[in-house]
């Protein structure tokens, strides 16, 4: 078998659900989702069970990459703001996916795993998520900038960015509210990072209702999931 004909298990892991697809090496969808709310609480032993309950689903994968909603460090999780820093802290997710699955995996940030999908590889490309909570990624030509966890960072003096405009915020805001604040953000990210192009993906994405500068783009959450087939790409070029 050839690295092209081999089959990618894609997870990707959020705050309210799990998702899980199988893709091969030019990106095809190979299986439709599957999908599961996150256990409630979000123990990592439960989170590890319920994908492999959702691996289980699908009849072959040669490897596997996955998505988390916190800040990775060579697939050991370091902080987990949407699922609890407490306990997740230094949880090496790699190596648990690769001990039950018997296959090798890879684990980035899930903001970065859809923005290597995204990115056209055409200058300083940056994608926000809004969803449970709010992610980021960087990219210049392509290839991942160090992650930074911005949704930690204050954007108010009593608030960061998970706050401003996390769900819980548009849930107790409302929808005007909440879009003049997606705004403010937005104008805040084009002072700071000066990107060519940015993506806005994740559930909030569709409630946005003014006008978005010409290099600024809606994305498919779907598509996102990609990403996973060009981190390993990307993982054997290096290695």
């Amino acid at each position: 078998m050839t690295e092209t004909d081999e089959k990618i298990l894609c997870i990707d892991i959020g705050g309210s659900h799990i998702k899980a697809t199988i893709i091969d090496y030019s990106g095809e969808f190979l299986q439709k989702y599957e999908r599961e709310k996150t256990p409630s609480p979000p123990y990592p032993d439960k989170v590890v069970s319920l994908i492999l309950e959702l691996a289980s689903r699908f009849p072959h994968f040669d490897k596997i990459t996955a998505g988390f909603p916190g800040y990775v460090k060579h697939g050991v999780i370091k902080t987990a703001p949407k699922l609890s820093n407490k306990m997740w802290k230094d949880f090496d997710l790699k190596h648990e996916l690769e001990a039950h699955l018997k296959k090798p995996a890879l684990v980035i940030n899930d903001a970065d795993l859809q923005a290597l999908s995204l990115a056209e590889g055409k200058g300083v490309e940056m994608l926000i998520t809004l969803g449970t909570g709010f992610g980021s990624a960087i990219m210049r030509d392509g290839l991942l900038l160090p992650h930074l966890e911005m949704s930690q960072h204050p954007v108010t003096k009593k608030k960061n960015y998970n706050d401003y405009v996390g769900a819980a915020a548009m849930e107790k805001m409302g929808k005007k509210t909440w879009n003049k604040r997606v705004k403010r953000v937005i104008e805040i990210l084009k002072v700071v990072f000066n990107y060519d192009h940015l993506y806005i993906s994740g559930g909030g994405a569709k409630l946005i209702d003014f006008k978005l500068d010409d290099n600024v783009t809606i994305a498919n959450n779907k598509e996102g999931i990609k990403g996973g087939m060009i981190l390993w790409k990307q993982f054997e070029q290096e290695n």
